[in-house]
């Protein structure tokens, strides 16, 4: 018994037996002016009457603008007995369904030579510490040549144009990108505009649409990290000629190497060691002989 209305019940069930009022409000721990009140009914038919005029006029208002609406006319104080009479007479907003955006499936037509459409994504990992960081992998859908790879712990929007800055020599017609907060936000549209890119966005969870650089970032999360010491070691045209230069620099022995690297790339070398020496994105034919 938690209302006053449940415990002035248990005082008239007990005074009904042949108890007393003082014992019966005693034992129902409820005081006696309480019991001996009785609600009076209160007439609510002109606010009742006024409150759905205004919901009629203002079908987006909520009971809290009602109410004030209400105040302001003095017809109304307690903001309770407004959302009471609100829930009553079912005058709820319906919460509008949020609307999906359908773009419609276009066949992608296969390029016929370089530099004519380009595939955008981006993969992550996590370092030894912990720490989080992503990769734009950029690859020519015609060559399947990767032309850009940048490496950092957070890549927005901005960075993503000052990269893409770097080859304004040789770029596409056409780049192919999800719908990411980095490609959609206002710094690319202003970038593909003067420069005259078409950013072709897949549809929102269609990843194949956009298969190019998925089929790129599958291989190139797969690499093991010995495959990348080795080839790094070796001198092979798989890492980027600066990087391999700081590996010999470092004098780091091709076992120590293999042992310290924890991902597929950026652990083997390092966040920092690529910072120190400037690099943040790999030449033309990053990772070509890996993928064909």
């Amino acid at each position: 018994m938690v209302t006053a209305a449940q415990r002035r019940r248990a005082v008239d069930h007990l005074t009904s037996r042949r108890v007393s009022e003082r014992r019966a409000c005693r034992l129902a721990h409820f005081s006696r002016s309480a019991a001996w009140y009785r609600p009076r009914g209160r007439d609510d038919g002109a606010l009742r009457k006024r409150l759905r005029a205004l919901a009629e006029r203002y079908p987006r208002y909520g009971y809290p603008t009602l109410h004030a609406l209400l105040v302001a006319e003095g017809r109304v104080i307690n903001r309770k007995r407004t959302y009471r009479l609100y829930r009553e007479e079912g005058l709820q907003v319906r919460t509008k369904r949020r609307r999906k955006l359908h773009r419609p499936r276009v066949p992608m037509p296969v390029p016929t030579r370089a530099n004519e459409r380009w595939s955008a994504d981006f993969v992550s990992d996590q370092l030894a510490n912990g720490r989080r960081f992503r990769v734009l992998n950029l690859v020519d859908d015609c060559s399947r040549e990767c032309v850009l790879q940048v490496v950092d712990l957070s890549i927005s929007g901005q960075r993503l144009v000052r990269e893409l800055g770097r080859l304004a020599h040789r770029l596409p017609r056409t780049i192919v990108c999800d719908n990411g907060p980095e490609f959609t936000g206002k710094a690319m549209f202003l970038w593909a505009r003067e420069t005259g890119v078409k950013l072709h966005f897949i549809q929102p969870g269609k990843p194949t649409q956009n298969a190019f650089v998925e089929s790129f970032n599958g291989k190139f999360t797969g690499l093991r990290p010995t495959d990348v010491a080795v080839a790094g070691y070796r001198g092979d045209a798989v890492i980027d000629p600066v990087v391999r230069g700081a590996v010999v620099d470092d004098a780091i022995r091709l076992e120590d190497f293999a042992k310290q690297a924890a991902g597929p790339l950026i652990d083997c070398f390092g966040i920092r060691s690529l910072r120190h020496r400037g690099v943040t994105a790999g030449p033309s034919g990053l990772y070509r002989g890996f993928w064909t």
